[in-house]
């Protein structure tokens, strides 16, 4: 069943996926992560996020080195079936640089950057 899901999907040139990781409660949006083949699979057989990283070119487990990690409790495909949106339960940031969501900048008209969000601890 979830081969035949997966032959669905419209991937990219590189094989990859878009997904939107979205918090299940407060609807916030926390990152845009790739996905290929085998990540999807995984992240649908053991329900916690695995994304592919473009630069280490390798599955990437979210948390694995930070804790942070994503409990995926819904999986949706768009209507193109090009783009994912996974509905989680996030432990601890989801970005990177620390931030609850990766998106804590916000851009002015004029294109300046202000800060929307604090470092999670």
């Amino acid at each position: 069943m979830i081969e035949r899901f997966l032959d669905d999907v419209k991937w990219d040139e590189k094989g990859l996926v878009g997904a939107i990781a979205q918090d299940h409660e407060s609807g916030e949006v926390l990152m845009f992560a790739w996905m290929n083949r085998e990540s999807l699979r995984l992240t649908l057989e053991e329900g916690a996020a695995v994304y592919w990283s473009r630069s280490r070119n390798k599955l990437w487990r979210k948390g694995d080195t930070s804790g942070h990690r994503q409990r995926v409790l819904n999986v949706a495909i768009d209507c193109d079936r090009d783009c994912l949106l996974l509905k989680i339960e996030q432990t601890g940031a989801a970005c990177h640089e620390g931030f609850r969501s990766c998106f804590y900048r916000d851009v002015s008209p004029a294109g300046e950057l202000t800060e929307n969000s604090v470092r999670v601890a």
